[in-house]
Protein backbone atom coordinates (compact mmCIF):
# COMPACT_ATOMS: atom_id res chain seq x y z
CA UNK A 1 0.00 0.00 0.00
CA UNK A 2 2.44 2.69 0.55
CA UNK A 3 5.17 1.95 -2.04
CA UNK A 4 3.67 4.22 -4.51
CA UNK A 5 4.95 7.82 -4.56
CA UNK A 6 3.87 10.81 -6.65
CA UNK A 7 0.14 11.55 -8.42
CA UNK A 8 1.31 12.83 -12.16
CA UNK A 9 5.14 11.36 -12.30
CA UNK A 10 4.12 8.11 -10.13
CA UNK A 11 7.34 5.92 -9.23
CA UNK A 12 6.53 2.16 -7.71
CA UNK A 13 9.36 0.15 -5.59
CA UNK A 14 9.73 -3.38 -5.25
CA UNK A 15 12.17 -5.60 -3.74
CA UNK A 16 14.05 -6.88 -0.52
CA UNK A 17 17.34 -6.25 0.55
CA UNK A 18 18.51 -9.96 -0.02
CA UNK A 19 15.69 -11.22 -2.74
CA UNK A 20 16.60 -11.59 -6.30
CA UNK A 21 16.63 -8.33 -7.20
CA UNK A 22 14.97 -4.43 -6.44
CA UNK A 23 13.81 -2.09 -8.73
CA UNK A 24 10.95 0.63 -9.83
CA UNK A 25 8.23 1.08 -12.29
CA UNK A 26 7.89 4.60 -12.99
CA UNK A 27 4.48 5.85 -14.94
CA UNK A 28 3.68 9.41 -16.18
CA UNK A 29 6.89 10.33 -17.80
CA UNK A 30 6.17 12.02 -21.06
CA UNK A 31 6.54 10.74 -24.14
CA UNK A 32 9.36 11.47 -26.24
CA UNK A 33 11.91 12.70 -23.44
CA UNK A 34 15.32 11.87 -24.36
CA UNK A 35 16.87 8.70 -21.62
CA UNK A 36 20.35 8.44 -21.02
CA UNK A 37 20.82 4.80 -19.33
CA UNK A 38 24.69 6.47 -18.61
CA UNK A 39 22.96 9.05 -16.58
CA UNK A 40 20.87 6.41 -14.58
CA UNK A 41 23.87 4.31 -13.89
CA UNK A 42 26.17 7.13 -13.11
CA UNK A 43 23.38 7.93 -9.88
CA UNK A 44 23.59 4.36 -9.32
CA UNK A 45 26.91 4.13 -9.26
CA UNK A 46 27.36 7.13 -6.61
CA UNK A 47 24.62 5.20 -4.51
CA UNK A 48 26.04 2.13 -5.02
CA UNK A 49 27.80 -0.02 -1.79
CA UNK A 50 31.68 -0.46 -0.97
CA UNK A 51 32.51 2.93 -2.45
CA UNK A 52 34.90 3.43 0.29
CA UNK A 53 35.82 2.19 4.17
CA UNK A 54 33.31 4.26 5.45
CA UNK A 55 30.25 2.30 3.53
CA UNK A 56 29.16 -0.85 3.95
CA UNK A 57 31.71 -3.08 2.46
CA UNK A 58 28.60 -5.18 0.41
CA UNK A 59 29.88 -5.41 -3.18
CA UNK A 60 26.92 -4.48 -5.43
CA UNK A 61 27.72 -3.34 -9.23
CA UNK A 62 24.46 -2.15 -9.11
CA UNK A 63 23.78 -2.26 -12.74
CA UNK A 64 20.06 -1.30 -14.17
CA UNK A 65 18.43 -3.18 -16.66
CA UNK A 66 15.52 -0.99 -18.69
CA UNK A 67 12.85 -3.52 -19.28
CA UNK A 68 10.21 -1.34 -20.35
CA UNK A 69 9.24 2.21 -21.68
CA UNK A 70 12.00 2.90 -23.63
CA UNK A 71 13.21 3.02 -27.20
CA UNK A 72 15.94 4.63 -29.53
CA UNK A 73 17.16 6.64 -26.09
CA UNK A 74 13.48 7.79 -26.09
CA UNK A 75 10.45 7.80 -23.37
CA UNK A 76 7.66 6.01 -25.01
CA UNK A 77 4.73 7.21 -22.31
CA UNK A 78 4.38 3.76 -20.95
CA UNK A 79 5.28 2.51 -17.72
CA UNK A 80 9.19 2.28 -17.61
CA UNK A 81 10.57 -0.58 -15.55
CA UNK A 82 14.04 -1.11 -14.12
CA UNK A 83 15.62 -3.47 -12.22
CA UNK A 84 18.63 -3.97 -10.56
CA UNK A 85 19.98 -7.58 -9.14
CA UNK A 86 21.31 -8.35 -6.03
CA UNK A 87 24.95 -10.34 -6.54
CA UNK A 88 26.46 -10.14 -2.65
CA UNK A 89 23.54 -11.19 0.08
CA UNK A 90 24.60 -13.02 3.19
CA UNK A 91 21.85 -14.25 4.38
CA UNK A 92 23.23 -16.38 7.18
CA UNK A 93 24.67 -13.18 9.26
CA UNK A 94 21.02 -12.93 10.10
CA UNK A 95 20.13 -16.03 11.74
CA UNK A 96 19.43 -15.12 15.26
CA UNK A 97 17.94 -11.96 14.41
CA UNK A 98 15.16 -14.17 12.57
CA UNK A 99 13.45 -14.14 16.79
CA UNK A 100 15.62 -10.99 18.36
CA UNK A 101 14.67 -7.52 17.18
CA UNK A 102 17.32 -4.83 16.66
CA UNK A 103 17.30 -2.46 18.64
CA UNK A 104 15.64 0.75 16.52
CA UNK A 105 15.32 -1.03 13.06
CA UNK A 106 11.69 -2.07 11.70
CA UNK A 107 12.14 -6.04 12.86
CA UNK A 108 9.42 -5.51 15.75
CA UNK A 109 7.24 -3.12 14.25
CA UNK A 110 6.87 -5.04 10.56
CA UNK A 111 6.12 -8.21 12.26
CA UNK A 112 3.67 -6.34 14.34
CA UNK A 113 1.67 -5.45 11.66
CA UNK A 114 2.42 -8.16 9.34
CA UNK A 115 2.79 -10.96 11.24
CA UNK A 116 6.28 -12.03 9.14
CA UNK A 117 9.10 -10.23 7.61
CA UNK A 118 11.71 -10.52 5.84
CA UNK A 119 14.58 -10.95 8.20
CA UNK A 120 17.62 -10.67 6.15
CA UNK A 121 19.15 -7.82 5.72
CA UNK A 122 16.01 -5.79 7.22
CA UNK A 123 13.73 -6.35 3.61
CA UNK A 124 11.90 -3.69 2.69
CA UNK A 125 13.14 -1.43 5.46
CA UNK A 126 16.84 -1.68 4.07
CA UNK A 127 18.15 1.70 2.48
CA UNK A 128 18.86 -1.41 -0.31
CA UNK A 129 14.98 -0.17 -1.26
CA UNK A 130 16.23 3.23 -2.34
CA UNK A 131 17.93 1.91 -5.69
CA UNK A 132 14.57 1.86 -7.30
CA UNK A 133 14.00 5.44 -5.83
CA UNK A 134 17.41 6.63 -7.70
CA UNK A 135 16.91 5.29 -10.80
CA UNK A 136 13.78 6.62 -10.79
CA UNK A 137 15.11 10.17 -9.71
CA UNK A 138 17.58 10.03 -12.36
CA UNK A 139 14.55 9.65 -15.22
CA UNK A 140 13.12 13.16 -12.96
CA UNK A 141 16.11 14.65 -13.77
CA UNK A 142 16.68 14.21 -17.25
CA UNK A 143 13.16 15.91 -17.49
CA UNK A 144 13.55 18.87 -15.27
CA UNK A 145 17.24 19.43 -17.28
CA UNK A 146 15.19 20.36 -20.00
CA UNK A 147 13.51 22.73 -17.86
CA UNK A 148 16.30 24.26 -16.61
CA UNK A 149 16.38 22.91 -12.68
CA UNK A 150 19.63 21.58 -11.53
CA UNK A 151 19.21 19.48 -8.20
CA UNK A 152 22.26 19.22 -5.81
CA UNK A 153 22.82 17.66 -2.37
CA UNK A 154 25.85 17.46 0.15
CA UNK A 155 27.13 16.35 3.27
CA UNK A 156 26.69 19.95 5.46
CA UNK A 157 27.09 17.92 8.88
CA UNK A 158 28.71 14.95 10.63
CA UNK A 159 27.74 14.64 14.59
CA UNK A 160 28.84 18.19 15.66
CA UNK A 161 31.19 18.34 12.75
CA UNK A 162 30.01 21.40 10.78
CA UNK A 163 30.81 22.45 6.47
CA UNK A 164 31.15 26.02 5.72
CA UNK A 165 28.40 26.31 3.76
CA UNK A 166 24.62 26.73 4.98
CA UNK A 167 21.58 25.87 3.42
CA UNK A 168 19.44 28.11 5.17
CA UNK A 169 22.09 31.47 5.28
CA UNK A 170 21.31 34.65 4.04
CA UNK A 171 23.57 35.33 1.15
CA UNK A 172 23.57 39.21 1.27
CA UNK A 173 25.24 38.81 5.33
CA UNK A 174 26.90 35.86 4.97
CA UNK A 175 27.67 35.62 1.21
CA UNK A 176 31.15 32.82 1.83
CA UNK A 177 27.97 30.20 2.93
CA UNK A 178 26.19 31.16 0.06
CA UNK A 179 25.33 27.31 -1.57
CA UNK A 180 24.42 28.90 -4.59
CA UNK A 181 28.06 28.73 -5.63
CA UNK A 182 28.24 24.89 -4.86
CA UNK A 183 29.01 22.86 -7.64
CA UNK A 184 28.90 18.86 -7.92
CA UNK A 185 32.81 18.52 -8.66
CA UNK A 186 33.17 20.28 -4.86
CA UNK A 187 30.44 17.58 -3.46
CA UNK A 188 32.24 14.92 -5.12
CA UNK A 189 35.65 15.61 -4.70
CA UNK A 190 35.78 13.32 -1.02
CA UNK A 191 34.29 10.55 -0.04
CA UNK A 192 32.05 11.85 2.42
CA UNK A 193 30.85 14.54 -0.08
CA UNK A 194 31.06 17.25 1.88
CA UNK A 195 32.55 20.27 -0.55
CA UNK A 196 34.00 21.83 2.47
CA UNK A 197 37.37 19.86 1.90
CA UNK A 198 38.64 20.60 6.07
CA UNK A 199 35.71 19.77 7.57
CA UNK A 200 35.27 16.66 5.29
CA UNK A 201 38.31 15.74 6.42
CA UNK A 202 37.49 15.88 9.48
CA UNK A 203 34.48 14.23 9.20
CA UNK A 204 36.20 11.45 7.20
CA UNK A 205 38.34 10.03 10.28
CA UNK A 206 34.96 10.16 13.01
CA UNK A 207 33.35 8.33 10.33
CA UNK A 208 36.06 5.87 10.17
CA UNK A 209 36.89 6.26 14.08
CA UNK A 210 33.00 4.99 14.76
CA UNK A 211 33.55 2.44 12.24
CA UNK A 212 36.40 0.88 14.13
CA UNK A 213 34.38 1.12 16.96
CA UNK A 214 32.04 -0.49 15.88
CA UNK A 215 29.32 2.31 16.23
CA UNK A 216 27.73 4.69 13.71
CA UNK A 217 27.40 8.79 13.29
CA UNK A 218 24.13 10.95 12.07
CA UNK A 219 24.36 14.35 10.35
CA UNK A 220 22.28 16.65 8.40
CA UNK A 221 22.39 16.53 4.44
CA UNK A 222 21.82 20.00 2.41
CA UNK A 223 19.98 20.28 -0.87
CA UNK A 224 19.27 22.89 -3.52
CA UNK A 225 16.95 23.37 -6.28
CA UNK A 226 18.07 25.96 -8.76
CA UNK A 227 15.93 26.84 -11.67
CA UNK A 228 12.28 25.97 -10.52
CA UNK A 229 10.08 28.55 -11.71
CA UNK A 230 7.30 30.20 -9.63
CA UNK A 231 4.24 28.06 -9.93
CA UNK A 232 4.92 24.72 -8.30
CA UNK A 233 2.68 23.82 -5.41
CA UNK A 234 -0.31 22.38 -5.03
CA UNK A 235 -2.01 24.06 -1.86
CA UNK A 236 -3.24 23.25 0.38
CA UNK A 237 -2.80 19.94 1.65
CA UNK A 238 -0.13 19.10 -1.59
CA UNK A 239 2.04 22.18 -0.56
CA UNK A 240 5.49 21.77 -2.33
CA UNK A 241 7.12 22.12 0.63
CA UNK A 242 4.90 19.52 2.15
CA UNK A 243 5.79 17.31 -0.30
CA UNK A 244 9.24 17.34 -0.11
CA UNK A 245 9.11 16.84 3.70
CA UNK A 246 7.14 13.54 3.19
CA UNK A 247 9.54 12.34 0.16
CA UNK A 248 12.75 12.95 2.61
CA UNK A 249 10.93 11.96 6.15
CA UNK A 250 10.23 8.39 3.93
CA UNK A 251 14.30 7.69 3.21
CA UNK A 252 15.62 5.65 5.61
CA UNK A 253 17.05 7.12 8.66
CA UNK A 254 15.64 9.98 8.12
CA UNK A 255 14.40 11.97 11.24
CA UNK A 256 13.96 15.63 10.48
CA UNK A 257 13.16 18.33 7.58
CA UNK A 258 14.15 22.27 7.15
CA UNK A 259 12.87 23.86 4.58
CA UNK A 260 14.52 27.72 3.87
CA UNK A 261 15.28 29.20 7.37
CA UNK A 262 14.17 26.10 9.42
CA UNK A 263 14.36 26.00 13.33
CA UNK A 264 16.75 28.81 13.17
CA UNK A 265 13.89 31.02 11.68
CA UNK A 266 12.55 30.96 15.18
CA UNK A 267 14.58 33.35 16.23
CA UNK A 268 14.61 35.59 13.87
CA UNK A 269 11.95 38.88 14.29
CA UNK A 270 9.29 39.11 11.62
CA UNK A 271 11.32 42.12 10.30
CA UNK A 272 14.44 40.01 10.28
CA UNK A 273 13.11 37.19 8.44
CA UNK A 274 10.45 38.45 5.79
CA UNK A 275 12.02 38.60 2.22
CA UNK A 276 11.48 41.73 0.52
CA UNK A 277 10.63 41.62 -3.13
CA UNK A 278 12.04 43.48 -6.30
CA UNK A 279 12.40 43.66 -9.69
CA UNK A 280 15.95 42.65 -11.41
CA UNK A 281 16.63 44.37 -14.55
CA UNK A 282 14.69 41.64 -17.24
CA UNK A 283 11.84 42.53 -14.64
CA UNK A 284 11.86 39.39 -13.15
CA UNK A 285 10.36 39.52 -9.25
CA UNK A 286 13.36 38.64 -7.12
CA UNK A 287 13.74 38.54 -3.00
CA UNK A 288 16.71 39.88 -1.48
CA UNK A 289 16.73 37.50 1.07
CA UNK A 290 15.43 33.22 0.89
CA UNK A 291 14.65 32.55 4.09
CA UNK A 292 11.43 31.27 2.70
CA UNK A 293 13.56 28.73 0.81
CA UNK A 294 12.23 29.51 -2.80
CA UNK A 295 8.66 28.42 -1.18
CA UNK A 296 5.85 30.66 0.13
CA UNK A 297 2.40 29.49 0.21
CA UNK A 298 3.45 25.67 -0.52
CA UNK A 299 4.31 27.52 -4.04
CA UNK A 300 7.48 28.08 -5.43
CA UNK A 301 8.35 31.65 -5.94
CA UNK A 302 11.11 31.43 -8.43
CA UNK A 303 14.05 31.73 -6.27
CA UNK A 304 16.50 28.56 -5.02
CA UNK A 305 14.63 25.89 -2.94
CA UNK A 306 17.23 25.13 -0.20
CA UNK A 307 15.95 22.46 2.54
CA UNK A 308 17.85 19.98 5.03
CA UNK A 309 17.34 16.58 6.09
CA UNK A 310 18.43 15.31 9.31
CA UNK A 311 19.90 11.71 9.15
CA UNK A 312 20.16 8.98 12.66
CA UNK A 313 23.07 7.25 13.37
CA UNK A 314 22.65 3.84 11.77
CA UNK A 315 21.05 1.77 13.81
CA UNK A 316 23.30 -1.11 13.05
CA UNK A 317 26.52 -1.12 15.20
CA UNK A 318 28.67 -4.03 16.03
CA UNK A 319 28.39 -3.60 19.98
CA UNK A 320 26.08 -5.91 22.18
CA UNK A 321 22.50 -4.29 22.79
CA UNK A 322 20.02 -5.31 24.79
CA UNK A 323 16.78 -6.41 23.33
CA UNK A 324 13.58 -9.26 23.15
CA UNK A 325 13.26 -12.07 21.50
CA UNK A 326 9.50 -12.69 19.97
CA UNK A 327 8.42 -13.94 23.06
CA UNK A 328 8.79 -11.33 24.89
CA UNK A 329 12.02 -12.80 26.78
CA UNK A 330 15.15 -10.52 27.80
CA UNK A 331 18.17 -11.37 25.68
CA UNK A 332 21.37 -9.67 24.20
CA UNK A 333 22.43 -9.00 20.44
CA UNK A 334 25.16 -8.16 18.50
CA UNK A 335 24.64 -8.26 15.12
CA UNK A 336 26.87 -8.99 12.13
CA UNK A 337 26.82 -8.15 8.32
CA UNK A 338 27.91 -5.49 7.03
CA UNK A 339 26.64 -1.87 7.14
CA UNK A 340 27.52 1.95 6.97
CA UNK A 341 28.98 3.42 10.00
CA UNK A 342 27.14 6.74 8.77
CA UNK A 343 24.33 7.08 5.96
CA UNK A 344 25.58 10.42 4.98
CA UNK A 345 27.57 10.43 2.57
CA UNK A 346 25.42 7.54 -0.07
CA UNK A 347 22.26 9.32 1.29
CA UNK A 348 23.42 12.74 -0.41
CA UNK A 349 22.00 11.31 -4.61
CA UNK A 350 19.09 9.74 -2.73
CA UNK A 351 18.59 12.53 -1.22
CA UNK A 352 18.74 14.56 -4.74
CA UNK A 353 16.40 11.64 -6.10
CA UNK A 354 13.82 12.27 -3.90
CA UNK A 355 14.11 16.13 -4.93
CA UNK A 356 13.34 15.29 -8.45
CA UNK A 357 10.51 12.98 -8.10
CA UNK A 358 8.35 15.77 -6.04
CA UNK A 359 9.57 18.40 -8.94
CA UNK A 360 8.91 16.48 -11.83
CA UNK A 361 5.62 15.17 -10.59
CA UNK A 362 4.60 19.28 -9.45
CA UNK A 363 5.63 20.30 -12.93
CA UNK A 364 3.28 17.82 -14.35
CA UNK A 365 0.28 18.83 -11.98
CA UNK A 366 1.39 22.51 -12.85
CA UNK A 367 1.38 21.98 -16.47
CA UNK A 368 -2.20 19.87 -16.13
CA UNK A 369 -3.99 22.77 -14.37
CA UNK A 370 -2.47 25.96 -15.84
CA UNK A 371 -0.66 25.18 -19.09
Amino acid sequence: MGSIFGHMFRVSTWGESHGAGVGVVVDGVPPRVAIDPDAIQAELDRRRPGQSRITTQRREADQVEILSGVHDGHSLGTPIAMMVRNADARSKDYGEMATRYRPSHADYTYQAKYGTRAVAGGGRASARETVGRVAAGAIARQLLATLGVELLAWVATVADISADVDPASDPASDPTADPTRLTRDAVEANPVRCPDPDAAERMFARIDAARKAGDSLGGVIGAIARGVPPGWGEPVFDKLDADLAKAMLSLPAAKGFEVGSGFAGTHLSGSQHNDPFYADDSGRIRTRSNHSGGIQGGISNGEDILLRVAFKPTATILQPQETVDSDGQATTLAPRGRHDPCVLPRAVPIVEAMMALVLADHYLRHRGQCG
